[in-house]
């Protein structure tokens, strides 16, 4: 048994092309948000709509940096420690499982060495931004709109369901 995911390529695929293809339809339904056209594709679902004939399409995409917050040397340095007391604590972890002799010592050396590699990394790469970016940001790619497209046996039925939908909206 194939089970198809958003990731899934090559010939046991099911609907999912390897390659990056445009899509394929006639638009049923345009939507401000993705969150409304998955909605609609939502309610074509609950309405017994054949779903797997239904594309999501961000159109007019666009890439958007939300700043989250100031850097400063104190954010830098707390991150980038506590960055490097995980890896440390992890590497102390696995030293400390495969030694013969106590666990303890590989635990607390993973933790100092990590803390301080963490430290001093995160310094040397804010030292070199040169003050260009004292800025966090997270990155994402949206669409200006979101289409819903259908396969054409069932284009017509969809787009009377979803004009329903907007009607109760």
């Amino acid at each position: 048994m194939t089970t198809a995911t958003p990731f899934a390529t090559g010939a046991n695929s099911t609907g999912v092309n390897a390659l990056p293809t445009p899509p394929t339809g006639w638009p049923i339904g345009s939507y401000g948000t993705y969150e409304e056209a998955q909605r609609a594709v939502d309610h074509l679902a609950d309405n017994d709509f054949p779903v797997a004939d239904v594309t999501i399409v961000g159109v007019e995409p666009m890439i958007v940096e939300r700043v989250t917050g100031r850097l400063t040397w104190g954010r830098v340095l707390g991150a980038g420690a506590a960055s490097g007391a995980w890896f440390g604590l992890f590497v102390g972890l696995l030293l400390g499982f495969f030694s013969t002799g106590g666990a303890l010592a590989p635990i607390i050396a993973g933790l100092v060495f990590g803390t301080v590699f963490g430290l001093a990394s995160a310094a040397v790469r804010y030292k070199a931004t040169g003050g260009r970016r004292d800025f966090a940001s997270v990155t994402q790619l949206v669409g200006g709109r979101y289409d819903v497209l259908s396969a054409p046996r069932s284009a017509e039925r969809g787009k009377e369901m979803l004009t329903t939908l907007a009607w109760r909206s």
